[in-house]
């Protein structure tokens, strides 16, 4: 018996993230971080859509189209465990699994019917850089999916690390309000890989038009120019 099957995206995503460096580890850690849904040509009916405006929140089911390589190991390091502690793939939300399937909660903002590519699906909070593939797209149900109890393993045991983040007012007017909320939520997050604690280097963040420069001193990150892209 041959169990294997094809899926093809339905919709690819638009997020201000060109690459998967700064797009936070989890959807829902920056409210603020605003993208969209462009659905592939087949699937541009808004009848397809018909009673989405009803909900708040949707599942995104999607590629982890950056990683090409295929999982070697049944372990992992979570970021939120520092890099130095190991536990089991499926136990984790990685995305080195053997499918390279991600599943995210996004809050749903506003449907635009009159793009001349849509119909557009604005979301908010969401853990996808530009031009993620996605395979699926579901209602957020809270009789079903909401579990206030329930116990969520390392995750209960190891707060979220937040960096104190340093922006001139001469790098802040180079976005809106909004954008720069949400640049500031995403630095707090720390976007360098968790074995990186070098206080002198400078890293390059794309986001939106720009590649953001910073560098990070204990618990500071200060932002040290826009370099455009």
């Amino acid at each position: 018996m041959n169990n294997d099957f094809t899926i093809k995206p339905i919709a690819i995503f638009r997020s201000p993230f060109g690459s998967k460096f700064g797009v936070p580890k989890q959807s829902g850690l920056v409210d603020e971080l605003e993208g969209y849904i462009e659905f592939m040509p087949e699937f541009r009916n808004s009848d397809l859509l018909r009673g989405l405006e009803d909900f708040d929140y949707l599942w995104l089911v999607w590629h982890f189209s950056a990683n090409p390589h295929k999982a070697t190991s049944p372990l992992v390091r979570p970021p939120l465990l520092g890099g130095n502690e190991k536990v089991g793939v499926f136990a984790s939300r990685s995305p080195f699994r053997p499918n390279a399937i991600g599943l995210s909660s996004v809050r749903l903002d506003r449907i635009d019917y009159d793009d001349r590519n849509g119909p557009l699906v604005y979301v908010c909070g969401a853990d996808l850089m530009d031009g993620t593939p996605i395979f699926d797209i579901k209602p957020y149900v809270s009789l079903a999916d909401s579990h206030p109890d329930a116990r969520c393993g390392f995750v209960d045991k190891n707060e979220i690390r937040r960096l104190r983040v340093e922006i001139s007012d001469e790098v802040g007017e180079a976005f809106t309000a909004k954008q720069l909320s949400a640049l500031v939520k995403v630095l707090e997050l720390d976007p360098r890989p968790h074995y990186h604690h070098d206080a002198g280097k400078v890293y390059g963040m794309p986001y939106l038009s720009y590649d953001v420069r910073f560098k990070v001193d204990g618990d500071r990150l200060q932002v040290v120019g826009l370099a455009g892209r």
